[in-house]
């Protein structure tokens, strides 16, 4: 049985390693360059995978070498791609800038994955968890999370940000944002973000719940009793890269096994930062028994 399903998007990135960002009409000569793969949806697919979920992914490909690569990654993570259907655009892609310090920057161009119809996926019977994201068209996230069963928890990482419909919103049980995200959809200045202020009001535009991830301040998580915040676990960054992807991968499979969305939270952001302390290649050995052993010894900011 499927834990967890995500309809989202699949991209190879390419990935350049430089000494910091180019400024405007500047060239700089990067480090090395890495090809990976990657989108928002196939990345929260394999991260709910490697932490124990059973996880089926709708998406598309090309008929290209990327698309076949995009369908190996996801059998190799035992992902479930049968609804991983070929179309005659290009294959998604991302080219990403990583500076020194493991930040990044990244455009994407989506071609495939504007193909994604909701008319094509089936959701699994007796699904628990369902992952949407912005990478795909909005008529798909819609469609999806109303047909989504009343014992389905809907989440929606709001990446890229956009406007979201009201009928969406009141869908969704868990809307996950970063700060960036989160000042996009309040209107605030994402320079004067408060955290707290704007995880209230995201949950009063209709979902659930609502959780502002912060990077290294944490994250805040609003719900109908208030707003709790938790403190990110002290780690050296080799990469930020993906790090949003595996929290929410990570609270897909925790809520899925029946954890509260709490305890689903601190797992997703220890899970996160474990994996930003490690190369991108080397997270194929994160385990739920990793995470946890983490979470025992992590060292938080008091």
């Amino acid at each position: 049985m499927i834990d967890v399903f995500v309809a989202g998007s699949l991209h190879w990135d390419v990935v350049v390693d430089a000494p910091r960002l180019p400024r405007l009409d500047e060239t700089l000569m990067g480090r090395s360059v890495d090809y990976r793969f990657g989108g928002k949806g196939g990345n929260q697919a394999v991260a709910a995978a490697r932490m124990g979920a059973s996880v089926a992914m709708a998406g598309r490909i090309g008929r290209d070498a990327f698309g076949q690569q995009l369908r190996f990654a996801l059998a190799a993570a035992g992902v479930d791609h049968a609804q991983v259907l070929e179309c005659d655009d290009a294959s998604g892609m991302s080219v990403a800038i990583v500076d020194a310090a493991g930040d990044y920057g990244a455009v994407v161009v989506s071609a495939a994955n504007t193909a994604l119809n909701p008319d094509d996926i089936r959701l699994p019977d007796g699904l628990k968890v369902m992952l949407l994201q912005n990478e795909v068209p909005e008529a798909v996230n819609l469609a999806l999370a109303k047909r989504a069963g009343d014992d389905t928890r809907v989440l929606l990482n709001a990446a890229p940000a956009r406007a979201l419909p009201a009928a969406l919103l009141a869908r969704v049980d868990v809307l996950i944002t970063n700060r960036i995200e989160a000042a996009a959809l309040t209107g605030a200045d994402r320079d004067a973000l408060e955290p707290e202020a704007a995880a209230k009001q995201l949950c009063a535009m209709g979902p659930q719940s609502a959780i502002v991830t912060l990077g290294a301040d944490g994250l805040v998580c609003a719900d109908a009793s208030g707003v709790t915040t938790l403190a990110a676990c002290r780690v050296d960054t080799a990469s930020s890269h993906g790090a949003g992807d595996m929290f929410c991968g990570a609270l897909a499979s925790e809520l899925a096994r029946g954890a509260s969305l709490a305890k689903a939270a601190e797992f997703g952001n220890a899970a996160a930062a474990l994996a930003v302390s490690m190369d991108v290649h080397a997270r194929v050995e994160l385990t739920p028994d990793a995470v946890r052993r983490f979470m025992a010894t992590a060292d938080k900011p008091h």
